[in-house]
């Protein structure tokens, strides 16, 4: 079925999928739970002067920043494959992978201040870096919430509350 104005019903095979669901918004919580994770890391740090904080944090970054780019990686494909072009959705789609990428070189910059520091203690350009990050990824996560709640983008063009199971083969229709 040829992919709507509202980029329902788009071919699944053209998504990046896995049992049956975008792959993308399954992995958007590991970058993001580990960015923000690390921010959480670096207040500890701030707060109790413990360096092995400030380590974890760094740490965190770094395994944020590279599930962040497999994820990105994934949003782009479902973003250039599925929704339409000349659409609300696709504009919007393209400011939430942009504003993604902003944080993602955020927290990058903040990563790499870190490793020149002993013992990755973070001075404050790098906290203000990965902070801002943080933010920033605040209106990332809104515009994808726009992108499905909104826009029905990854939304199954018959879903409903009685839906099949996506394991099942069968359309959400139950046809």
């Amino acid at each position: 079925m040829p992919a709507t104005a509202s980029g329902k019903g788009a071919p699944h095979a053209q998504r990046v999928r896995a049992a049956g669901h975008a792959v993308h918004p399954i992995l958007i919580v590991f970058p993001l739970g580990l960015l923000t994770t690390s921010v959480g890391f670096d207040v500890l740090h701030l707060t109790t002067d413990r360096v092995s904080f400030a380590f974890t944090a760094g740490h965190l970054i770094a395994a944020g920043l590279l599930l962040g780019v497999v994820t990105a990686i994934t949003g782009w494909l479902d973003w250039w494959l599925v929704v339409p072009k000349g659409t609300r959705a696709h504009r919007v789609g393209l400011l939430h992978g942009l504003v993604n990428v902003v944080v993602l070189v955020l927290f990058a910059v903040s990563w790499a201040m870190r490793l020149a520091e002993e013992n990755w203690v973070p001075a404050w350009p790098a906290l203000a870096a990965a902070w801002l990050g943080l933010v920033v990824s605040g209106v990332g996560g809104w515009l994808g919430g726009e992108l499905v709640e909104r826009l029905g983008i990854s939304v199954e063009e018959d879903a409903h509350v009685d839906a099949p199971s996506s394991l099942s083969g069968v359309a959400a229709s139950g046809r």
